[in-house]
């Protein structure tokens, strides 16, 4: 398997091992220095340790959650992941109370990576239609 086939798996990988909060997988893939960029959270996410706690803020709040993937294309030591976040909003999140509403937005995901190792990681979420969805905003 070819470096860009091997990276574009690890990035399918990634979102397998997040829905499953595989903490094995996240420090067998995840460099101790890797960087999640995302203006949307109010906290930084650094190592394995980071995702965890991603993981924590997200998945109660989504039970349901599902990530499907529409596209993944490679080029150097970065993949570009297209996809979707859907699930039912069942459990606090970010600070919004549980609303039921089902959510269904759209996410970019930038990853590199080096030998294998998840190095950095840039996400691009419809926040603002996510906060629709919840309905904590009309705009």
């Amino acid at each position: 398997m070819s470096t860009l086939e091997a990276n574009k798996q690890l990035a399918r990988d990634y979102f397998t091992a997040f829905l499953g909060a595989d903490e094995t997988w996240w420090r067998a893939h995840i460099a101790p220095d890797f960087r999640r960029h995302d203006p949307g959270l109010p906290f930084e996410v650094v190592g394995p340790g980071g995702v965890r706690q991603l993981a924590d803020a997200l998945l109660p709040g989504i039970p349901d959650l599902e990530l499907p993937i529409e596209d993944v294309i490679a080029e150097g030591d970065k993949v570009l992941v297209r996809l979707r976040v859907r699930g039912t909003h069942g459990g606090e999140l970010m600070g919004v109370p549980a609303t039921g509403n089902r959510i269904d937005i759209a996410v970019l995901d930038l990853f590199q990576f080096r030998d294998g190792m998840l190095i950095e990681h840039w996400a691009l979420l419809d926040n603002l239609g996510l906060l629709r969805q919840l309905g904590v905003t009309a705009i």
